[in-house]
């Protein structure tokens, strides 16, 4: 409570509901009046006196008192509402009387009193001669030297009208740093302290002229000089046009310099891949230099769209000082949609070596060929004779299927006219009489014999048969490897779908020899009995 608070008056609103009888008090809240306000009374019927009486809205008018547990309240005034509904009842309502302001709070609305120091200097002179005329200053404060540090630049602001120096910052976009306008408040800065003063705690106290020689002033800010404020030097690199004509009227400095600051951007660095690790794709393996969450390599959609399920299949055979590698035999897969190789190696019984996948569909890179421009192999590089060097070993193609032979010869002008004349003897070859074998020729391989004798008396005997020139077709669907096997299952499956005669005793005999395991079939075979 204060000393000058004698009483109070407090203004309250009384509600009177008509539905129950019910009053309430309430006081409007006032900011800053120190006293606890809002609900004073709750919603309830209120007692009138000692004998059980409530009030009722007949015992209300203006220009009255009237006493809530203890409390007496002066009823002034009403709203419009209560004044109509109270004439139309018969009742004469006294005239209203004026709101009684509190005094405490009248008192605290006048202004506080101003005291002002007699001074020898004329402030007022000052502060009408250069009202809103202030300096402008470019600077920057150069902290490189520190760890961490940066240049940056800065607007120095200096007003005339009571010699104040403020510094503000400039942010760029995205610069990092939160965004506060000030670096320092405006406010006179000491050039020159006195000698006992150097340990005064400015930190803390407001340094006044007894601690202070010299003050910063208009003719110490030039623009090409530095100037140290607050244990930071800033660099002054250039003015506005309104400091430019001050300092030429006021100390007829005409030549400002124009200082440019502005930094020559480094050429780009050139982005170094780092040296590929063998695993994986060259292009796959980039993407986690190029983001920080790296994306698949794009990837020619239209080109797979138009290629989707053909398969360029050869012949082949590895070069390897190895007896034992001499008679194997590898089928090389070449995927036109996507440029990848796969091998695979059928397996042969009793050879010691267990065939299967011998590589997975994966680009394959060409033997001298850098890392930063690969070059992959392509269908010209794939003919009878050629040789192709897969992770160090070395594959030579022997035979070719039938669709790449069409393949070849729909797009001749992109194999070489080596590969072309591979293509042309492999003809002539299948073209020219077979010569006559002697008896120690055919014991040597009596089972691919049979097997050549098989499928001509099968064409012989189905020669009415309709030509299925997709059932090869329809095997390579299911055989996603290109190995030339498909399980057993899915074989009958394929020639029941194709109404193929599986049941002939000559078909059941083909099937035999075609059977690798319990479980694979050879359909490269197979399909050649139903081929014209």
């Amino acid at each position: 409570m204060s000393t000058e608070e004698h009483y109070r008056i407090r203004q309250v609103h009384i509600y009177y509901y008509l539905e129950d009888d019910s009053m309430s008090v309430i006081e409007p809240i006032v900011e800053n009046s120190g006293i606890p306000q809002g609900k004073l009374i709750k919603r309830q019927r209120l007692a009138k006196n000692d004998r059980g009486d409530h009030y009722h809205w007949k015992d209300l008018n203006r220009g009255i008192n009237i006493t809530i547990y203890g409390k007496t309240f002066r009823i002034v005034d009403c709203d419009k509402f209560t004044q109509v509904f109270l004439e139309s009842q018969g009742i004469e309502l006294n005239p209203p009387e004026k709101m009684a302001l509190d005094p405490y709070t009248e008192l605290r609305k006048q202004p506080l009193r101003k005291y002002v120091t007699p001074t020898d200097f004329d402030q007022l002179k000052q502060f009408l001669t250069f009202d809103r005329q202030v300096l402008r200053f470019y600077a920057i404060w150069d902290d490189t030297d520190s760890m961490f540090g940066e240049c940056r630049t800065y607007i120095i602001h200096y007003y005339l009208m009571d010699d104040t120096v403020e510094i503000r910052e400039v942010h760029e976009r995205n610069d990092g740093r939160d965004p506060f306008p000030l670096l320092m408040n405006r406010q006179r800065m000491p050039k020159v302290l006195v000698e006992n003063a150097k340990n005064f705690p400015q930190c803390v106290l407001e340094i006044s002229d007894k601690e202070v020689l010299e003050w910063y002033t208009a003719k110490d800010f030039i623009v090409g000089k530095p100037l140290t404020i607050l244990g930071r030097t800033f660099f002054i690199y250039d003015c506005d046009p309104f400091t430019r004509q001050y300092y030429q009227e006021k100390f007829g400095i005409s030549d400002l310099p124009r200082i440019d600051m502005s930094k020559k951007e480094p050429p780009p660095m050139k982005q170094e891949l780092p040296p590929y690790n063998g695993f994986g794709l060259i292009e796959d393996s980039a993407q986690n230099c190029f983001a920080l969450i790296p994306k698949a390599p794009k990837k020619d959609v239209i080109k797979m769209l138009m290629n989707e399920n053909k398969v360029l299949r050869y012949l082949a055979t590895v070069e390897s000082p190895i007896p034992e590698d001499k008679d194997r035999r590898f089928v090389l897969s070449y995927f036109l949609a996507t440029d990848m190789i796969s091998i695979f190696e059928p397996p042969v019984r009793n050879s010691g070596i267990i065939g299967g996948k011998y590589l997975g569909r994966t680009k394959v890179v060409k033997p001298g060929s850098s890392v930063e421009n690969p070059v992959y192999y392509g269908p010209s590089d794939f003919f009878i004779g050629a040789v192709i060097e897969v992770f160090g070993r070395r594959f030579v193609i022997l035979d070719i299927d039938d669709y790449v032979l069409k393949y070849m010869e729909s797009n001749a002008a992109q194999y070489s006219p080596e590969a072309l004349l591979s293509i042309q003897n492999r003809i002539r070859k299948q073209e020219a009489p077979a010569p006559e074998l002697d008896g120690q020729q055919a014991e040597e391989d009596p089972g691919v014999q049979d097997m050549e004798a098989l499928i001509d008396t099968i064409q012989k005997q189905l020669k009415d048969y309709p030509c299925r020139d997709n059932i090869r077709e329809a095997f390579q669907i299911y055989d996603k490897e290109a190995s030339g096997y498909v399980d057993r299952e899915t074989f009958f499956k394929i020639c029941g779908s194709y109404q193929l005669p599986v049941d002939d005793s000559l078909i059941k005999e083909l099937i035999r020899m075609c059977s690798h395991g319990e479980d694979k079939i050879d359909y490269y075979n197979f399909v050649r009995a139903f081929s014209n």
